[in-house]
């Protein structure tokens, strides 16, 4: 069982062709939200996946909750407190660990079960508006707890170089076009990119997380197995969740794969 915490919202999308100026563009709606995302992506693998969050009462909100039960994600609940639900991965991250009263509610909820022996993964997702050293510290003082941690090449300058991350058994760095990368205590390994026309790149590092996910959870690995895995095992991994964002960007809107169109 895979938990995923934090928020699904509404991002509006420009449409650059709608408008000669730019800034007048049409804005078009579309679900999405970090977790929310890493949500669906494990969820169309297969995977069984709860999602803990509030979402508004409103037609976005109804929108949200509807997707997700259509991807067979559980407990979408609108007035839900976090709590730490039994699950074997948790996964915490973006807005939702950045504003408060949530961001201390969940990380509360993120130490309790790293204390019970959940594996705790946790995908920051810097946004410029909270982009701030003391956001950087908070995020800090939750490394001890987690076991994979997710970040762009952006982020782990941000956070001063994975010198400063030595506290997280385990790296996984997104590189764009160019793939993927982990570090562990015992290796370092990269994997490159698919080649794909690139549509839209919106989801793509939040698929790798869902895939990560997935496959940790179907392998039944726990957070020292994990931090202990071999090159060859984080090498069919990484090359799994490089191709499933291959696909999510090959298409409009975070559409992550299904386990079919992985193959």
């Amino acid at each position: 069982m895979i938990s995923v915490y934090g928020e699904g919202l509404i991002d509006l999308v420009p449409q650059p062709d709608s408008a000669a100026d730019p800034a007048l563009a049409a804005l078009r709606p579309a679900l999405g939200g970090g977790p929310y995302n890493v949500a669906v992506a494990a969820a169309r693998q297969g995977a069984s996946v709860n999602f803990h969050s509030r979402l508004s009462t409103d037609a976005f909100g109804q929108a949200l909750a509807d997707r997700l039960r259509a991807e067979g994600v559980g407990t979408a609940d609108r007035l839900v407190e976090p709590e730490a639900a039994p699950a074997d991965v948790a996964c915490f991250g973006t807005c939702s660990l950045a504003w408060e009263p949530g961001a201390g509610r969940y990380a509360e909820v993120l130490r309790s079960l790293s204390a019970s022996g959940t594996l705790i993964a946790l995908d920051p997702n810097i946004r410029p508006s909270f982009a701030t050293e003391a956001h950087r510290e908070f995020l800090l003082s939750l490394l001890p707890h987690v076991t994979v941690l997710k970040l762009s090449e952006e982020e782990v300058e941000f956070f001063g170089g994975e010198e400063a991350l030595a506290a997280a058994p385990v790296i996984v760095t997104t590189h764009g076009g160019e793939g993927l990368r982990v570090r562990t205590a015992t290796l370092e390994l990269r994997v490159p990119s698919p080649g794909v026309d690139v549509v839209d790149t919106i989801g793509a590092g939040d698929t790798v997380m869902g895939t990560l996910l997935r496959l940790i959870d179907a392998a039944g690995l726990g957070p020292a197995e994990v931090a202990g895995l071999g090159e060859d095992a984080w090498r069919e991994m990484l090359q799994t969740c490089a191709a499933a964002a291959a696909i999510t960007c090959s298409r409009a809107g975070a559409q992550p794969p299904t386990l079919a169109e992985l193959g």
